[in-house]
């Protein structure tokens, strides 16, 4: 690794002479986005800084020229550009101009990526560990012991994998209670509560997620998708409150458990109620699986266009090559727009249904993205079904804003507060 390090930074010294960059497009004409994400990723790992041109064909890149970066693009099948010091110059100047709606961010460090993850398989894939891997990304996966232990303080971003922070199992029980995968995962997680001191499972998990909270308070980056987001509200809305029917933790869940929620402690949602039948596939009204008519064919949700210079964060989490995006479903696959505190940034939306998709917000020191839905390339992702290969959807819309929330950090570093 010092061996490469040295010399890309030779040959930048090189081809500063020359004056030249690398622009990367990603526009339609790229031939493959995910793995440009990734070469992007790799470069900040290698101390060089590059620029993200948002809102400039499609979200483009701009590097500063080195062989081995060329050499890389190569590898990866990634369409570039080499460009001059003359034509850089051009394009940026083109891009600071106030009546255009683009800017130019500089990346600066490549950051350091947690997924919160059980250690055992389970039998469904997570969506950005299959993109982390296709786009070669680094990460580490933490599970409830690391998170208490505070290891997030090692890292910049996490990702929330489809966890169930309320302590039911995902509610599988009335689908899978007499499976052999379900049965050994809840003998995993009661385990590891009574190991770390927690009565239940509900309890240990609240602690976690907490904990995390915590983590984005102090500055970090929080990503999660499909159950992972609203059951991570509804928990900490949940403190002090059984929510969890008699089946999944041996005592009788309070009766008047809706009216005791405190929505103050909440992320993102407000005033949801929670669904109360042990053998139904959901947690609350905040996802609209069940509510929602809609085909495959008309399932879609609209991004909306933010101002590069005034509001670059959205900006960012935005960029895409396309502003509609196919819909897909999951255990959580949109956020009733009702039930959205209204300080929450709406980045995706289908007004029609009344539903939002991709949202923001900000606490803290930190920042956090609820993302609905499972995988973005399989419309009606069941368990047990093969994983995506991501080989055959290297321009997916869907999954570029996933990766948008991975090179977020590196243009926005706080240090966290321990």
């Amino acid at each position: 690794m010092i061996k490469i390090k040295l010399l890309i930074i030779n040959l930048l010294v090189a081809s500063q002479i020359f004056g030249a960059s690398i622009l990367i497009p990603m526009d339609d004409t790229q031939t493959d986005h995910l793995k440009a994400y990734g070469l992007v990723y790799w470069v900040l790992k290698q101390d060089v800084s590059a620029w993200w041109l948002l809102n400039y064909n499609g979200g483009s890149f701009m590097i500063p020229f080195a062989e081995a970066i060329e050499t890389e693009c190569l590898i990866r099948n990634i369409r570039y550009q080499i460009i001059s010091n003359t034509q850089q110059e051009s394009i940026l100047a083109s891009i600071s101009q106030p009546s255009v709606n683009q800017d130019a961010v500089q990346l600066n460090k490549a950051p350091r990526i947690a997924v919160y993850s059980p250690k055992e398989a389970l039998p469904w894939d997570d969506a950005v560990t299959l993109v982390l891997t296709y786009a070669e990304v680094e990460y580490d996966v933490l599970y409830d012991r690391e998170i208490l232990e505070d290891n997030l303080k090692n890292y910049d971003w996490l990702h929330m994998h489809h966890e169930d922070f309320t302590g039911q199992y995902g509610k599988f029980y009335g689908a899978y209670g007499h499976t052999a995968w379900y049965r050994n995962q809840v003998a995993n997680a009661e385990k590891d509560a009574r190991d770390m001191g927690f009565d239940k499972v509900s309890q240990l998990k609240l602690a976690v997620a907490k904990t995390i909270k915590a983590y984005v308070l102090r500055g970090g980056f929080l990503f999660a998708m499909c159950s992972g987001a609203d059951s991570f509200d509804i928990a900490l809305a949940a403190e002090g409150v059984n929510i969890c029917h008699d089946i999944y933790d041996g005592d009788p869940a309070d009766p008047d458990m809706d009216s005791k929620l405190d929505y103050s402690k909440c992320l993102a949602f407000t005033d949801f109620k929670i669904v109360k039948n042990p053998l139904e596939y959901e947690y609350s009204d905040i996802d609209a699986t069940q509510t929602r008519k809609v085909t495959e064919h008309d399932d879609v949700f609209t991004l909306f266009e933010f101002s590069a210079k005034w509001d670059p964060v959205p900006s960012m989490l935005t960029q895409n090559h396309s502003s509609v995006i196919r819909g897909f479903m999951g255990q959580t696959t949109a956020f009733n727009s009702e039930l959205i505190k209204p300080e929450v940034l709406i980045m995706g939306d289908n007004k029609a249904l009344k539903e939002a998709r991709y949202i923001h917000g900000t606490f803290g020191e930190g920042t956090w993205t609820f993302y609905g839905g499972h995988d973005p390339e399989d419309y009606r992702h069941y368990v047990g079904d093969e994983p995506t290969m991501l080989d055959l959807h290297p321009n997916s819309p869907g999954y570029r804003l996933i990766l948008n929330n991975i090179l977020f950090p590196a243009a926005k570093k706080k240090k966290l507060k321990t």
